[in-house]
């Protein structure tokens, strides 16, 4: 972590050099040699970084450099502020004299001292980089693109074939009487992989009506639990939604109860940890040894398991013997096995099956250290990593499986490139079993710094684009597990299996990384949670980012010690359902105690005053603010001091009408540095036109206020990928910005135009002149007619996501969208109103989800052999007089589920298992009605 920290230190120094030559007239040789020294380090730091363990001294050392390192950016920084804050926010053109530069010269002068002292002591600690070791990132990157798929664990499903025959077996027969399922063991075992493997299975889909999965782990909040099952297995419409969620305890519980009495549900609790958890949830499930619903627990608990249910069934997995471990580890380390000529060499597979045998057949270990050697290709850097393997190996013996397993992630983390470290170490703040959002996630990591394109020379495009590579990178080493795709395989969420986090933690504490105060299991900071993978840091001052977990039953957190932490980067809060702050003054002290803070994630924080404290503008460091919902409605003045801000969420709530309307004053055009913008619902009454068309950086623009903007200063966003216009009365006024032809939006990827209405708006969209003006979209949404579609050669070729809602075509569709080659998603509302429709053989060659909906004139749909032979999802609503499924519904192979939704009965009946039809759909694992 050492060599990140000198290394962005490095860069940043390196451009402070070039851009702000005039701030730094006078000191600027000082800062030269700063940043000569620090170069010189970083040779040095690559070998000491993975020494840090074996070695006291070297431990040491590092973390003094780490310090110094720490201390060179703070000296600049309050510099920065200090003098920026008397220009509005600007450091450029200023000329600094006096007493403050002399003390500037002097604080670089000693901390220089300090690092060229620890640089002679580099041979009294053995640590001299050896010629040739290792390599550069940037080749190693290049290296790894052969293996970049992001490959889902649960892909790599090795020795449960007999664990997922006995499970389905006693989950499925209507003689079997057990009301749970229990999985249990220890951690890595593989009891979530085993779960979500039986809860996508062909026959478990077959036999239940509906499904839910709930995670639960140390802190098991009742309420959260049952409304997120609830929700699952009924798919409310939004009225019902809002019910649910004012409903009492109690009321919910009964709810919840009567749903599993009138349908089969199958609902999966993952990692419980205590019987008092499972008392909490009892009773909202049935005890009923009748009921057709079942329940299939994890957990690492014998005690729950047994407990759940006295006629249940408990099944523990064993550890994979010498064969399936060796099994599991090639399809991780050997990815690209499949391409013809592939061997693995004697000297490598001994190698591997020495090392996978020190994983003790525990399949985390065994994907994770796969995950590692993937990216080594000779023989010399398996050799490398196996005498690694068995130094930290030897530290756990006598210690048991859990031991070794500890040290194998470890061991990943010791091999990470050191620009990986820190974006795997920034994920310590996240509570346990959360799902990431990864878009966030890759925001907040460039607004940090910790993302650099100087080592990137293979990947093409922005900071944000490296940092995606770099996510992509931890998942395939499963070191960060995949959560939620997109629906054309975009990365929407990410998560860290239990032991994962565990050893985040522990390395978040030792980097001083980190610094969680967890409000949830009372009113605990680090230091209290050692059970937890928290500890306490060894140097409160030198702790650069909190993140604070609220409780519901805490109104107002502490944040401990802030007097002596001025330095402090990054602060983020995380809260429950319905918490809310009583008393703004947190924030408040917040905006006066921490002025060199670069990201605040203030995200559904309640409580606070509608109008932003005017100072938030102290703020001139920051890069990444979210407001959202929250309920600002009116912003100061002051925030044109911003103008470093990279992200801005202002997407609020109105607790009345919960949707966001904010005062924008016209100052955002200041900010040429945003490159994300998520503007209100609606931008309240301003007393001059925004003007946008000075964010030249923009790439992310959500919630274009045309009303209050002139149009054509999207013409003028040249790096824009994302719009989202959601007022149907100016979409007539955009399209037209696209005449002449070549005024177009270059870099344009995703484009939606939506409305809030309750029927479509009228207005023709003219989607020719659209599609010529963004010529390399990939994902389109819009809503209103649209008399014809272009052909097929006018739709952009990078086309994947296509919804239309309200666009009332009379020609069939599918002719010309089905000739589109990266086609992956179809759907919308009243898309056609005519009454037969044809997928011609060889059409959406890469189609995975088509959705049909409100068609009223829909009668007869024919599908050739050979059509959409990748879809997996299909979707029928509101088709009144369509009869029947086609008969080439039986052709599509991979077809995994049918949803279909307000549909005659005389539709649903031919579609079960004694209907006409269903010899067209019985591949299918799921096909689900829904009312």
């Amino acid at each position: 972590m050492a060599e990140s920290v000198v290394s962005f230190l490095v860069e940043r120094l390196g451009d402070l050099l070039i851009q702000e030559a005039s701030l730094l007239w006078g000191v600027e040789d000082q800062v030269r040699q700063m940043h000569i020294e620090l170069k010189r380090m970083q040779c040095f730091l690559k070998d000491a970084d993975k020494r840090q363990d074996e070695d006291e001294s070297v431990r040491n050392w590092v973390s003094e450099i780490r310090d110094a390192a720490y201390d060179v950016e703070d000296v600049i920084d309050t510099f920065i502020v200090k003098f920026a804050s008397k220009k509005g926010g600007r450091i450029r053109n200023v000329v600094i004299q006096g007493k403050e530069l002399h003390n500037l010269a002097s604080e670089i002068e000693r901390i220089k001292s300090r690092i060229s002292d620890l640089t002679r002591s580099l041979r009294t600690y053995g640590i001299i980089a050896r010629k040739g070791e290792g390599s550069s990132f940037a080749s190693e990157r290049q290296r790894q693109l052969r293996w970049s798929y992001s490959h889902l664990v649960e892909e790599h499903i090795v020795g449960f074939e007999e664990n997922i025959e006995v499970l389905i077996k006693k989950l499925v027969p209507e003689k079997e009487r057990c009301r749970v399922v229990s999985i249990c063991g220890m951690g890595g075992l593989g009891k979530t992989t085993l779960a979500k493997t039986l809860y996508h299975h062909a026959d478990i889909r077959r036999h239940f009506e509906a499904f839910a999965w709930a995670y639960v782990s140390q802190q098991c909040r009742r309420r959260d639990v049952w409304e997120g099952i609830l929700l699952k297995l009924i798919t409310p419409s939004k009225e019902e939604k809002e019910e649910i969620l004012r409903m009492r305890d109690d009321e919910l519980a009964k709810k919840l109860y009567k749903v599993q009495l009138e349908k089969r549900c199958l609902i999966v609790i993952d990692d419980i940890w205590t019987t008092e958890a499972w008392e909490t949830l009892q009773p909202a499930f049935p005890k009923e040894t009748t009921v057709g619903s079942k329940v299939l627990l994890t957990t690492r608990n014998k005690e729950v398991a047994l407990g759940a249910d006295l006629s249940g069934f408990l099944h523990e997995p064993q550890c994979l013997n010498e064969e399936k471990s060796w099994e599991l580890f090639q399809r991780k380390a050997f990815p690209w096995k499949h391409e013809s000529g592939f061997t693995v060499s004697k000297d490598m597979e001994n190698l591997g099956r020495e090392m996978v045998g020190s994983c003790a057949g525990l399949p985390l270990a065994i994907i994770v250290l796969g995950g590692l050697l993937a990216t080594k290709e000779t023989v010399n850097e398996w050799d490398m990593v196996h005498r690694n393997i068995k130094s930290h190996l030897a530290r756990s013996k006598g210690r048991g499986e859990q031991a070794r397993l500890s040290e194998v992630l470890a061991l990943s983390y010791h091999e990470l490139p050191y620009q990986l470290k820190p974006c795997f170490l920034y994920l310590s703040q996240f509570p346990e079993d959360f799902d990431i959002p990864t878009k966030k996630l890759v925001q907040q990591w460039v607004a940090e710094g910790i993302v650099s394109l100087q080592d990137e020379k293979e990947v093409d495009g922005t900071m944000e684009e490296v940092a995606k590579s770099y996510l992509r990178d931890l998942i395939n080493r499963s070191m960060v597990q995949l959560g939620v795709r997109g629906s054309t395989g975009t990365i929407k969420t990410c998560r860290l299996h239990d032991l994962m986090r565990d050893l985040c933690l522990s390395k978040a504490k030792q980097e001083n990384f980190f610094h969680i105060i967890d409000h949830v299991d009372g009113n605990k900071t680090n230091g209290d949670l050692q059970s937890s993978g928290y500890s306490k840091t060894t140097s409160g001052s030198r702790i650069r980012r909190w993140a604070i977990h609220l409780s519901q039953d805490v109104q107002e957190p502490v944040l401990p010690e802030y007097q002596k932490n001025p330095n402090l980067r990054s602060l983020f809060f995380f809260r429950p359902k319905k918490h809310r702050l009583h008393d703004g003054r947190l924030l408040k002290s917040v905006f006066d105690k921490f002025k060199l803070l670069k990201v605040l994630d203030l995200e559904g924080i309640k409580g606070l005053d509608e109008k932003l404290p005017e100072d938030i503008g102290a703020l001139i460091q920051l890069r990444f603010l979210s407001l959202k919902k929250t309920r600002i409605r009116e912003l100061p003045p002051s925030l044109v001091n911003l103008v470093g801000l990279q992200t801005l969420n202002l997407q609020t709530i109105d607790k009345v009408s919960w949707e966001s309307t904010v005062q924008v004053p016209n100052m955002i055009w200041k900010m040429d540095q945003l490159r994300h913008l998520y503007l209100p619902k609606w931008c309240g009454n301003v007393t001059d036109k925004l003007t946008l068309a000075n964010l030249s950086n923009l790439q992310t623009l959500v919630n274009f206020p045309a009303n209050k903007c002139d149009v054509k200063d999207l013409l003028r966003l040249t790096n824009l990928q994302k719009l989202v216009l959601n007022d149907p009365r100016h979409f007539e006024t955009f399209v037209e910005i696209f005449e002449p032809p070549n005024n177009t939006l270059q870099c344009l990827m995703s484009l939606s135009l939506k409305t809030d209405l309750l029927s479509f708006p009228n207005k023709v969209v003219n989607l020719r002149r659209l599609l010529s003006g963004c010529p390399r979209l990939s994902k389109l949404h819009v809503e209103g007619r649209i008399d014809k579609l272009p052909k097929n050669n006018q739709f952009p070729s990078s086309l994947t996501k296509l919804t239309l809602w309200g666009s009332r075509l009379g020609e069939d569709p599918m002719e010309a969208l089905g000739k589109l080659p990266y086609l992956k998603y179809f759907g919308g509302w009243e898309v056609f109103i005519g009454k037969k429709m044809i997928c011609s053989k060889d059409t959406f060659p890469q189609l995975k989800t088509l959705l049909l909906r409100g068609l009223p004139n829909f009668e007869e749909w024919t599908i050739e052999e050979g059509a959409m032979p990748t879809l997996s999802h299909l979707g029928i609503s509101d088709c009144y007089k369509l009869k029947m499924v086609p008969d080439g519904l039986r052709f599509i192979t991979t077809l995994r589920e049918l949803e279909i939704r307000w549909m005659s009965r005389a539709f649903k009946s031919s579609l079960e298992e004694d209907g006409e039809a269903f010899y067209k759909v019985q591949h299918v694992p799921s096909i689900v009605f829904l009312n």
